[in-house]
């Protein structure tokens, strides 16, 4: 198995969604970054899951930093982040547990590991893991405070409703989205969060679930992050992205509208300012030849309605192959999407610091 992430910055994850605990490594990040706390348990409140549309067990994420933080700042060892599991009730996948979950990793894991994974709540498959990575994000996303480099992510569309698109030209007012949503519990740029909150709703009470796409923005990163063919950052990112559970598919700036459209339409035109080189349009998403152009960074990923649903469904019993019923009993979220804001936007933190190390070295978080 590959639990890590990254090549000069590496990120690597450990534990079961009902083991003892879950954690994570960083290694790789620089010394003298400054580490927040409270940064982090923000981070870690924003991913926490909180009203009737999200799942009722909430664990109070509270991390232990066990080593390479030393008066506030990283020393350039290993980050080591350990977070315990304290409302777990495996009891709830007991009955079940040979019936595999549609749309879960159940079946594959047993084939895989022959019976012998953990199967308390997803254990090491389930989303609990992105806890750790959300609270190593906030290190990563300091990191690049520190140089002037901004990520955001926002629910673009959920249950048929549709939000404002991040302005993906316009530096200065994109960096003013972000900063917006980066204050919400609901990330959205216009007033749409009840009427998404309701779409949500309506199918908890039809015992289903929706997903929706989620839409993220880096600004100010440098020209030249990233590499040519197989390093490409956009290969980094995808990568990341699609190793999250729930996220099905990722497209840069126009995506799938490429295939629609021309070569004068969608061509990004190159103009000087006066002050730099800039694209009038930022079709491409800020990437061009695998690096980056100079322009903010935009991309969507697709995120699919979470397979826990309360109605029945078909499926198999792995250890006898007999076709079966399922219904599925315990705590879960009708949607994932508002949750998975934040870990997008920590995988983004802890890709982008990576390829800033491997473009540029670790001098690039000297500046100030």
């Amino acid at each position: 198995m590959r639990n890590t992430l990254g090549e000069n910055i590496t990120l690597t994850l450990f534990g079961e969604s009902h083991g003892a605990a879950i954690g994570a490594v960083l290694d790789g990040m620089p010394c003298g970054i400054e580490v927040s706390e409270g940064e982090i348990a923000a981070a870690l409140a924003r991913r926490r899951p909180s009203g009737s549309g999200e799942t009722a067990r909430v664990e109070p994420d509270n991390f232990r930093i066990l080593s390479g933080v030393f008066n506030g700042f990283t020393t350039g060892e290993p980050i080591c982040i350990v977070i315990e599991n304290t409302n777990t009730r495996s009891g709830d996948y007991e009955a079940n547990r040979l019936l595999a979950r549609p749309s879960h990793a159940d079946y594959v894991a047993h084939m895989v590991h022959r019976g012998y994974e953990d199967w308390r709540g997803g254990g090491h498959f389930s989303g609990r893991l992105t806890a750790p990575i959300v609270a190593l994000g906030a290190i990563c996303t300091k990191a690049l405070d520190k140089v002037g480099i901004k990520i955001g992510t926002h629910i673009l569309s959920c249950g048929g409703v549709q939000d404002a698109p991040f302005c993906g030209a316009d530096t200065a007012r994109l960096d003013s989205q972000i900063e917006a949503v980066a204050g919400k519990h609901f990330p959205v740029i216009d007033e749409v969060e009840q009427q998404m909150a309701e779409a949500v709703e309506a199918a908890r009470r039809n015992q289903d679930s929706i997903g929706g796409i989620i839409q993220t923005a880096i600004t100010h990163l440098p020209v030249g992050v990233g590499q040519p063919w197989f390093g490409s950052l956009e290969g980094m990112l995808a990568n990341a992205m699609l190793s999250i559970g729930g996220i099905k598919g990722i497209e840069f700036g126009l995506g799938f509208g490429f295939a629609a459209a021309t070569g004068r339409s969608c061509n990004d035109a190159f103009y000087n300012d006066g002050e730099s080189i800039k694209t009038r349009t930022n079709n491409n998403g800020g990437i061009n030849g695998g690096y980056s152009n100079g322009m903010p960074v935009v991309f969507n990923c697709a995120v699919k309605p979470t397979p826990s649903i309360a109605a029945e469904q078909q499926t198999v019993n792995i250890a006898t192959g007999e076709n079966a019923t399922l219904c599925i009993t315990g705590r879960h979220d009708p949607a994932i999407i508002r949750r998975i804001c934040p870990v997008v936007n920590a995988v983004t933190a802890i890709v982008i610091c990576d390829a800033l190390k491997t473009s540029f070295s670790d001098s690039i978080f000297e500046k100030k």
